[in-house]
């Protein structure tokens, strides 16, 4: 799905003749372009879409946007893949995440987690965004827009949800959302809190707990907008989020149990989430140029338990298994100043400079590991920073009234330190790289559109420690990848269907692996390495039809050939013709929806919708036997569906995810006890209001 125009908005209040196929507004390239116009592939789902298919977690937009794939280690703890760009190894992310104007990624595990809450959109951007992004997105970017207050006018809105999962516990939310106009035009204010309890369905029996992976959730955003001029706004966000399970893994079983290797009766640690945001965003018009001031920082802290089992698939045969108690924390403080030109006129242009100082300590203070009948006790702590200066610059040119040209580029620099506990000295390096973009859109109409586009991405690379006797063991280099794209979009038939299309081929250079190699009197550790080159092919294609003014159908899919073409490095876990870990051949997504009277002055709708996903690989070929090389996700197809009414300004809606309760493992890495599973069939009852 190049670009899954899902923005008509779904209110529930609409009548069958209200709903249209409106135009989406998208800041994919830092200024505001229609979706059609932007020579990029983007998914942008509405606030309203969001809340009708039920997307609360990155879990779910994984399944809502096809191409879209990710690794979950317990609630709110994830990595996320885009187009074949997909490995769990190596220190940076491979696709950005955004809040607004927030960078959200402090390294590729510590990812600050978001949640669908009074959004305006969602953007998938896909493809290498490192030009505008920067760095961590090789395989694209996932911006997360918010509702700024509204300063001429007071409203809010109240949420409940009630909730039962099958074969598992109940579970209440409560969102309220209210704005504030505290001087008219000039000064307002918009405060957002939500609080989910419940909703768990695993279990560990020997330990005696049930239900055990339910969240207690609570969410506040704050945002206070100040326009004291015509020509500036200065807009400041506070996020506090804590979130708390008391069996946080996320891994579990087929018969919904959570399997201790060690001690199936032993109690882990609960998973603890914090973390609490701020940011300060200025913007002023210049008149030629709109500059903005982004200044931001996070504190995160996070204590979490991790388990693990070589099962007997491994090359331990069921002989290895191991726990520990984690506690990551850090923060991260990010400035970046950007003047964008304004739309008048044939040249448009960005230029921006932006700054990033991280620090995460990952500390745990008891790592029990069972091999055989032997156990070893042992801790482990390590210090690692980055701090990172990049330059960047876009501008396109409008060469006719149908042909634009453009070309960017971003200079980028980080230096790195890692210190491990216990080891001689603290590893330093400093990773650098120019990114450019080049690109192309040709009008065959104003409401058609091709566009052809070249792009670079590129991670740091970083430190694999020291070895047992204190030998500091080789780095692994920076990866980069070129990506090559022809799209095309239109909206047809006087906006009653949008429609997109797109092919795209990446050649993806030193990609990062992680394998096992023998040291001696330790036995096997975990080694990363650049392992060579890697091609993805894909093509996508999504569409939206209003068949009529009450029925509207949409579909999008994916396909995508990613495989290992040459192999460079020493001990890596694959060879030429493997497959890249985490990348389904296909995925698709089918929806329908119906608005309705139920009478003169109740407005109705129903919604139907189908998310499949082919099984996605794992492989490694230094942690598995030979017989057993090539681990994969099962298949899964999930049917969700949503019927609402309005009675006097209340909205009524019940809904059901997951409804033919579908049971199969999300993760290929279920031979190592590390992989999730479908949540049950969910079905819930959200009344709430506006005023």
């Amino acid at each position: 799905m190049a670009v899954a125009a899902l923005g008509t908005t779904l209110a529930v209040e609409a009548s069958a003749e209200q709903v249209l196929l409106d135009e989406i507004i998208v800041t994919a390239s830092k200024r505001e372009q229609s979706l059609v116009e932007v020579p990029m592939a983007i998914a942008a789902i509405t606030g309203d879409e969001l809340e009708m298919r039920g997307i609360d977690t990155i879990q779910d937009l994984s399944f809502a946007v096809p191409g879209l794939t990710m690794r979950e280690d317990g609630p709110g703890s994830y990595q996320i893949f885009l187009r074949g760009i997909a490995n769990a190894h190596g220190g940076g992310a491979l696709t950005s995440i955004y809040q607004d104007e927030i960078p959200m990624a402090l390294t590729g595990y510590e990812v600050l987690p978001t949640r669908v809450l009074d959004l305006e959109r969602v953007e998938v951007l896909k493809g290498p965004q490192g030009t505008l992004y920067g760095q961590g997105a090789v395989g694209g970017a996932i911006r997360y827009i918010t509702k700024r207050p509204n300063t001429q006018e007071f409203s809010g809105s109240v949420q409940g949800d009630a909730y039962s999962v099958t074969d598992g516990d109940t579970g209440l939310g409560v969102t309220a959302i209210l704005n504030m106009p505290v001087v008219e035009n000039k000064f307002a204010m918009r405060v957002v809190a939500d609080v989910k309890d419940g909703g768990g369905w695993q279990d560990q029996p020997e330990a005696g707990i049930e239900d055990g992976n339910g969240e207690d959730l609570s969410t506040v955003r704050v945002k206070a907008l100040w326009t004291p001029t015509d020509s500036l706004d200065v807009l400041a966000t506070v996020v506090k989020y804590n979130a708390e399970y008391e069996l946080g893994q996320g891994y579990e079983q087929p018969d919904r149990t959570v399997y201790v290797p060690t001690d199936p009766g032993l109690t882990l640690k609960p998973k603890v989430w914090d973390y609490d945001l701020y940011n300060l965003e200025v913007t002023y018009d210049l008149g030629f140029a709109e500059l903005l001031s982004s200044t931001s920082y996070a504190e995160m802290d996070l204590d979490y338990p991790f388990s693990y089992f070589g099962g007997p698939e491994t090359i331990y045969g069921g002989t290895l298994a191991g726990y520990s108690n984690r506690n990551n924390v850090g923060n991260q403080f990010a400035q970046e100043l950007r003047l964008v030109s304004n739309a008048d006129g044939r040249l448009q242009w960005t230029a921006g400079i932006f700054y990033r100082d991280m620090e995460v300590d990952l500390n745990i203070p008891e790592v029990v590991t069972e091999f055989g009948p032997d156990i070893f006790l042992s801790s482990y702590y390590t210090h690692d920073t980055s701090e990172s200066l990049s330059v960047f610059a876009d501008m396109s040119y409008q060469i006719t009234d149908k042909l634009n040209v453009g070309v960017g580029a971003r200079y980028f620099e980080d230096d790195q330190t890692q210190f491990i506990e216990g080891s001689t000295g603290v590893q330093a390096g400093s990773f650098d790289s120019v990114d450019p973009r080049v690109y192309l859109s040709y009008n065959l109409s104003d409401d058609k559109n091709i566009y052809a586009s070249a792009a670079k991405g590129f991670r740091s690379g970083g430190f694999n420690g020291f070895d047992f006797n204190g030998v500091e063991l080789p780095d692994f280099d920076p990866e980069s990848l070129w990506s090559y794209e022809l799209g095309y979009k239109a909206n047809l038939f006087e906006n009653k269907l949008y429609f997109d299309a797109a092919v795209y081929f990446t050649e993806y250079d030193e990609m990062l692996r992680r394998g096992l190699v023998f040291i001696e009197g330790r036995g096997f550790e975990s080694f990363v390495s650049n392992i060579g080159k890697v091609e993805v092919a894909g093509f996508e294609t999504s569409m939206r039809w209003h068949v009529t003014d009450a029925f509207t159908f949409d579909a999008s899919l994916a396909v995508i050939d990613a495989e290992v073409k040459e192999i460079g490095g020493t001990d890596t876990a694959n060879i030429v013709g493997d497959p890249i870990d985490y990348v389904p051949d296909y995925s698709y997504t089918l929806g329908a929806m119906y608005n309705f009277n139920w009478s003169a002055d109740k407005p109705g709708f129903f919604r139907l919708g189908y998310s499949y996903r082919d099984e996605m690989p794992y492989v490694d070929r230094t942690s598995f036997s030979v017989e057993n090389i090539g681990q994969f996700s099962d298949a899964i197809g999930l049917l969700d569906a949503r019927l609402g009414m309005t009675i006097d300004g209340i909205r009524l809606e019940l809904y059901g995810q997951n409804l033919t309760d579908v049971n199969k493992y999300i993760d290929p890495y279920h031979a190592w006890n590390n992989a999730n599973r479908t949540r049950p069939r969910t079905v819930g009852l959200r009344v709430s209001f506006d005023f």
